[in-house]
């Protein structure tokens, strides 16, 4: 006791800053005994919330699997499965429940397929669930809205295509690219309808992304894509672009000769390499005769279409620009003359080493 009376002494004869930091130091080591406290109160919490989420998944596993296989013959639902419906419906009113039968149904979703997998789809409708997804389109936060998206592309709810047609243009990326999902994955090329009336810009990734769900499909029925060939977004004429080169779309050559003359230089480029893979030769002659007019991505691009297309008549215009001012159409003519006339070529290069002393 003598010697705390002894510490609070001191501490009172102290400097202000000795005694500022003591204050400092106990309020501190207060606050983090009770972060430690509730850190554990949450490990805890966390672990008995884990403990039931489980318990209660196995608990409706069991009644899914149950379902799947007590049907009639005739396709109409057994008193089991309409006594599991039933019980289900029960348990999905209380959130929480409700996520676990949802995250159940996914997973029994994903490891299935065939008419198994679709009776999963009836059942999600069956029990109530797609009014809980469409509810969340029309929460005011979008990650729920993305959220309610991906269910109804997941449990393949084609129905309902115009309710989340209405977030094309929302200002939430994450929304748009959940809604494009959405559209090709039920509708394959059908749903890319939406690039009628896109405001917004289509990043690269999803570009992307909706390519590689369209081939998954391997769907034979192509769209039209003249119309967004001449859409005022410039995303959407690029991802035009990009379709045009995957399906080989060489009934659109018209519309992609006229964007040789498009204001945006990305989308020139990527016209010029469209029809270079489609070996649309019209267009060589074109870009030929303003090919000093381009910009030198353009020209890159050009020279590398010529690549595959070139002629003995293009060497009196390879030699025209032999002493380029970009390094990379230098090499690119003189890989181009090589192959026309490789005799002559030794003078080229000479020609050519020459202008890289100069």
């Amino acid at each position: 006791m003598n010697e705390n009376v002894y510490i609070l002494e001191n501490l009172k004869q102290s400097s202000p800053i000795i005694q500022l930091a003591w204050c400092l130091s106990g309020i501190f080591f207060v606050i983090i005994t009770m972060l430690i406290m509730y850190l554990k109160y949450l490990r805890n919490h966390l672990r008995e919330n884990e403990k039931i989420e489980t318990k209660y998944q196995e608990e409706y596993e069991t009644h899914l699997i149950t379902y799947l296989y007590a049907g009639n013959d005739d396709d109409t639902l057994s008193l089991e499965q309409q006594s599991i419906i039933n019980e289900l419906k029960t348990c999905i009113v209380d959130p929480f429940k409700r996520k676990i039968v949802v995250s159940t149904l996914l997973k029994l979703r994903n490891e299935i397929s065939g008419e198994i997998a679709e009776s999963i789809d009836k059942l999600y409708i069956e029990l109530g669930l797609l009014s809980y997804s469409l509810a969340k389109l029309r929460n005011k936060k979008w990650d729920i809205i993305a959220i309610g998206i991906r269910e109804l592309t997941q449990f393949k709810v084609k129905g309902v295509h115009k309710v989340v047609m209405n977030n094309i243009n929302h200002p939430k990326k994450e929304v748009r690219k959940e809604m494009q999902l959405y559209l090709i994955h039920l509708f394959s090329f059908k749903g890319l309808n939406f690039l009628n009336v896109l405001e917004t810009s289509l990043s690269e990734w999803d570009q992307i992304q909706l390519l590689e769900v369209l081939q998954v499909a391997n769907n034979t029925e192509i769209a039209d894509i003249r119309p967004w060939l001449k859409s005022s977004n410039d995303s959407v004429v690029i991802f035009s672009l990009k379709l045009a080169k995957v399906y080989n779309q060489f009934e659109a050559k018209e519309e992609l000769i006229e964007l040789l003359d498009s204001k945006s230089e990305n989308v020139r480029v990527n016209t010029i390499a469209a029809l270079s893979h489609l070996n649309i030769i019209e267009a060589k002659n074109i870009l030929k005769t303003n090919f000093a007019e381009r910009s030198h991505e353009e020209q890159i691009a050009f020279l590398k279409m010529m690549e595959n297309v070139y002629e003995s008549s293009d060497k009196a215009f390879l030699l025209e620009h032999m002493q380029h001012k970009n390094f990379e159409i230098k090499l690119l003519v003189m890989e181009i003359l090589k192959n026309i006339n490789f005799e002559e070529y030794p003078f080229y290069e000479s020609e050519f080493q020459k202008s890289l002393i100069a």
